[in-house]
């Protein structure tokens, strides 16, 4: 299967900023994943998640953060 790399902005809620949501994420599915940024506070988290693995799998996980009320933005490699 081809391999992909993308990176996204994860914006958290104040009611998931405690949660190991990468963790999470890593558990459910067969990716690598590398914070090149965050910004964490009791009201707001903010990340920059570099996610790499198969595609269709990028899309599954991106649709989970999406469900646990994560905004996920995409962004260009070069935009981090």
């Amino acid at each position: 299967m081809s391999q992909a790399i993308h990176r996204f902005w994860l914006t958290y809620p104040a009611q998931r900023v405690k949660r190991p949501m990468i963790w999470e994420m890593r558990e459910k599915f067969d990716l690598a994943a590398e914070i090149r940024s965050a910004t964490i506070t009791e009201n707001l988290g903010s990340v920059a998640l570099e996610l790499a693995g198969e595609p269709k799998v990028i899309g599954a996980a991106v649709r989970w953060f999406r469900r646990q009320g994560v905004q996920v933005d995409h962004l260009a490699l070069g935009g981090v």
